[in-house]
This record gives C-alpha cells, sequence and structure tokens, in this order.
C-alpha cells in the first residue's frame, strides 16, 4: 500500500475540501477518503473521485469486460479473454482451461500479454511467447489474482492517454518508451546504465531486466540504431508523459476515448488508446484516474484535473 504522503490524489483532495471549507477524514492508509460538507458526504476510494456508477466502475476494472462491452459497441480495441484461477474455475470450468491458453499462443505465434484481469497498476504484465513463458507467468498471476486477461500482443507504434471528465479531455499525452542509441562500441545493458538517470533507473532497469534476456542486453547495438529498453509504454516502467498539442492526432484519440468512455458508462476517467499497424485502438479504460507520475512533471494540471471533477462531486 502507497503511503499517504506519496500520493498526488490524496494531496490534491485534501487542498481543494480546505478551499471549499468541506470537512474531510483520510482512512485506510489513504485509499477511503471521506468528505462531507453540511448534510452531504462524498466518499472516494483508491482512484476513484466517486462520479463513475458502481456498474461502470466494475466493467471498466475488468479487461476483458471492458473490451466485451466496446466490441459490443463498435468501438475498435485489443481484444481480451478471461481466464478465472483454479479457485473461481469451478464456476465456469471451460474459462480456466490451460488448454484454450495454449490454442491463443499457437494461433499468436508472435506472442501474447499476459496480466491479471483486474487493477490498473501495471504490475504482473508479462509478454510470452513460448509455452514455458505462458506457464510461469499463468502460475505467477494465479497465485497473487484470482483470475487474468490474456491478450494477442501487437507492435505499439504509440500509445495515448485520455483524461475525461463528461466527454471534455482534461489532459492528453503519450508515453515514450525509453531508449538508447547504439555506439557500436558498448552492450545495450552498458549503454542504458549510462544514459539514464538516478531517478529513471530505479523504474527502467528493473523493467529492462525482466523484459529482455542476457543475449540481448549482452549484445552491442551498432552505431546509430535505437533500441528501445522495454516493450511497455507503463509510465511505472520508465516511459515518458508528452503532452500532445492540438492536433489530427491528439483529435483522433481524444473521439475514439469518448467513445470508449461513453460505451462503459464513464463520467470520470483514463482511457489508453494505441495505434498499431497505423489504426488507432483502445487498450483500457480506467474508472481510477491515476496521475503520479504525471504530477511530478507537470502538478499543476493535474490538481485542476482533479478540481474539476470534484466540482462535478459536489456540483
Amino acid at each position: 500500500m502507497v503511503l499517504t504522503s506519496q500520493r498526488i490524489f490524496v494531496d490534491a483532495v485534501r487542498k481543494y475540501c480546505l478551499a471549499h471549507e468541506i470537512a474531510i477524514e483520510v482512512k485506510s492508509g489513504g485509499w477511503l477518503i471521506v468528505m462531507q460538507r453540511g448534510s452531504r458526504r462524498r466518499l472516494a476510494f483508491g482512484y476513484d473521485i466517486g462520479l463513475n456508477g458502481a456498474a461502470a466502475h466494475q466493467i471498466a476494472n475488468d479487461k476483458a469486460a471492458t473490451a466485451d462491452v466496446l466490441k459490443l459497441s463498435g468501438v475498435p480495441r485489443i481484444p481480451h479473454t478471461l481466464y478465472l484461477g483454479p479457485k473461481l474455475s469451478s464456476h465456469v470450468p471451460e474459462s480456466g482451461s490451460r488448454d484454450a491458453m495454449l490454442r491463443q499462443l499457437e494461433e499468436h505465434p508472435e506472442g501474447l500479454v499476459v496480466k491479471p484481469n483486474e487493477g490498473t497498476s501495471g504490475e504482473s504484465v508479462f509478454l510470452v511467447k513460448t509455452r514455458p513463458g505462458l506457464e510461469r507467468a499463468v502460475t505467477r498471476i494465479f497465485s497473487a489474482y484470482p483470475s487474468l486477461a490474456i491478450s494477442p500482443y501487437v507492435d505499439i507504434e504509440d500509445e495515448v492517454r485520455v483524461v475525461l471528465l463528461d466527454d471534455l479531455p482534461l489532459i492528453v499525452y503519450s508515453k515514450t518508451r525509453p531508449s538508447v542509441v547504439g555506439d557500436g562500441k558498448h552492450s545495450l545493458r552498458e549503454l542504458a546504465l549510462a544514459t539514464t538517470s538516478t531517478e529513471q533507473g530505479s523504474s527502467v532497469l528493473p523493467g529492462m531486466t525482466g523484459d529482455l534476456d542476457k543475449a540481448d542486453l549482452d549484445a552491442v547495438p551498432p552505431l546509430g540504431q535505437r533500441r528501445m529498453l522495454s516493450w511497455r509504454h507503463n509510465l511505472d516502467s520508465g516511459a515518458q508523459p508528452v503532452l500532445l498539442e492540438q492536433g489530427d492526432i491528439r483529435d483522433a484519440c481524444v473521439g475514439l476515448a469518448i467513445k470508449a468512455a461513453t460505451a462503459v458508462g464513464i463520467r470520470f476517467g483514463s482511457i489508453d488508446v494505441v495505434r498499431s499497424g497505423g489504426a488507432w485502438q483502445v487498450l483500457e479504460v480506467n474508472s481510477g484516474v491515476k496521475m503520479e507520475a504525471l504530477g511530478r512533471l507537470h502538478p499543476d494540471l493535474v490538481y485542476a484535473a482533479y478540481n474539476a471533477a470534484l466540482d462535478k462531486v459536489f456540483g
């Protein structure tokens, strides 16, 4: 559990309540916030500020359910297939079938992305291309989570996050993966260590060693060749947020995000859209708006976004 002092979300809610004479109690290490003005009580939990309905929140927190809803609504999306763990699979036997997972791997030799079906932390996400790799990923996820989701791996050219409030884009930014340029002399590992700052290294290097094998890390990239240090676009894995200016790309991402939010029923959330093969698709819809990494670079934008959402809560 993250300490309250480390969460910009909690700080933003505290400041808003102080400025608007709203009583506030922070419970459960900052994960439950009780806000009260007169007889009106409002609750925030995790990174959900309380604007989204229960069904919309549950669907957005379920990657496979979100993908199904988007498909039914005609919204382009990355498909996610649900598999229940041993404790739940007896209720839906075929959903936990390892045979079905192996068939998926055969159908997608370029690889599968295996992740917990619920949650937004970006943890325990694995790219697998072999049967042993799939078995290891499934075992690790089921040891900590009741279910998982599997999606086909696609080569993502760009990933953009859109923070929406009632169809209004509050923040739109792309996620730039960490990379190095080869000099023909040093290995990928050496280049990463030399070019990564101390702050970045704590997130980039663990992800890099987990994603790449020893041969890749010890290989010497040719002079001028750019190499990505991770296949992930996650900010907690070292990717950097870059605010998008007005233009066709921003418009396309916002338009798709609005369609996704409308389909799921989300009022305040963050939608990840990705471009693969030149086409934009929705990757995930998040009911809880986590902006800790973004807040370290653009705190004013983050506080303004939470303030706008809280205005709706108490409006």
